[in-house]
């Protein structure tokens, strides 16, 4: 018969193993077919009206297209094109500059857009193509991370899964501008405590909340 403290070490050993076979399930099976799900329902019931609606209003705000095209970071460091509804005047021709608070380039509908998150919408194409999740790291353009890319020793594990379209960082208040470095070390810690902990009820949690937030006040988004 095994002893008391032998019936306990079995059991922490079994239930480990199970914590981590359910990890490696969700990781590579259960995360992507949820992404799949959530994307196909919002572009069928959402965005197949949504995208006309913004265009127009886009439209008449001011002269281009209607969806911002960015290279962003994606997994393992790849690029990949990032679709957003554009919210601030065209100029095919500027270079990289992040928005800031009361940035003169933000058109009347951009800072609704902006305000609600209603702008990332079209990300849930890239969550249904492949190259995006619902919830992870967010893409940061190309030219942002490579500031950080070889400076910042734990940067590049943020990638160690899909960028998302929001992620626990997001809902803590670490998004928008990044200014001083320090902001951007607590969105990486966030971001490496979501890779370590992510599963279905995790991701839904963070969908709750940002769903919140894009009805409530968020200080950080302009």
């Amino acid at each position: 018969m095994l002893s008391l403290n032998s019936q306990y070490q079995t059991l922490y050993v079994y239930t480990e193993d199970r914590n981590r076979r359910s990890d490696f399930t969700y990781k590579y099976f259960g995360k992507r077919a949820f992404d799949i799900c959530i994307s196909f329902l919002v572009v069928v019931c959402i965005l197949i009206w949504l995208i006309p609606l913004i265009g127009l209003l886009i439209k008449l705000g001011s002269k281009g297209p209607v969806l911002f095209i960015q290279k962003r970071t994606g997994y393992r460091g790849s690029s990949f094109n990032c679709l957003k509804f554009r919210t601030m005047t065209h100029n095919p021709n500027a270079s990289f500059k992040q928005a800031k608070k009361n940035d003169e380039r933000v058109t009347a509908i951009g800072r609704f857009l902006r305000k609600t998150n209603l702008d990332e919408m079209p990300q849930f194409l890239n969550v249904l193509i492949g190259d995006m999740s619902v919830v992870g790291p967010r893409p940061h353009a190309v030219q942002h991370s490579a500031q950080f890319w070889n400076t910042m020793p734990e940067y590049r594990k943020r990638y160690r899964v899909k960028p998302g379209i929001t992620g626990l960082a997001q809902i803590n208040g670490y998004r928008g501008e990044i200014d001083h470095l320090m902001k951007m070390r607590h969105r990486v810690k966030y971001d490496r405590f979501y890779n370590k902990k992510k599963s279905i009820l995790f991701d839904l949690w963070i969908c709750w909340l940002t769903i919140k937030s894009m009805v409530g006040e968020n200080e950080n988004a302009w």
